[in-house]
């Protein structure tokens, strides 16, 4: 089970409160972990990644194990820890202005 914490705007729009957790098969990459969440919650497509190119959208970040995964490629296998549900797998909403 892959536990995967959304920021408030993606909650809210998937309706979810908390963390979402997700049955992937293996192997566990970024873009299955996301493969996965789009299909439980298919109102969360093209929020996350564009609907065509399947690239992460401006202003969104993957975190784990405290370390930046967002410029990872899709099939890049996520860590040990997040494979067993131990840590979560975070996406989280960018700031960006002056």
């Amino acid at each position: 089970m892959i536990r995967v914490v959304l920021p408030f705007h993606l909650r809210t729009l998937a309706r979810v409160d908390g963390e979402v957790q997700l049955e992937v098969g293996s192997p566990i990459t970024l873009g299955s972990v996301l493969d996965a969440l789009e299909a439980r919650y298919p109102v969360l497509r093209g929020t996350i990644r564009d609907h065509v190119t399947l690239r992460r959208r401006p202003f969104i970040r993957f975190f784990a194990c405290e370390e930046d995964l967002s410029h990872d490629p899709p099939d890049a296998t996520l860590p040990d820890v997040v494979t067993t549900g131990t840590e979560p797998f975070l996406i989280v909403g960018a700031m960006a202005g002056g």
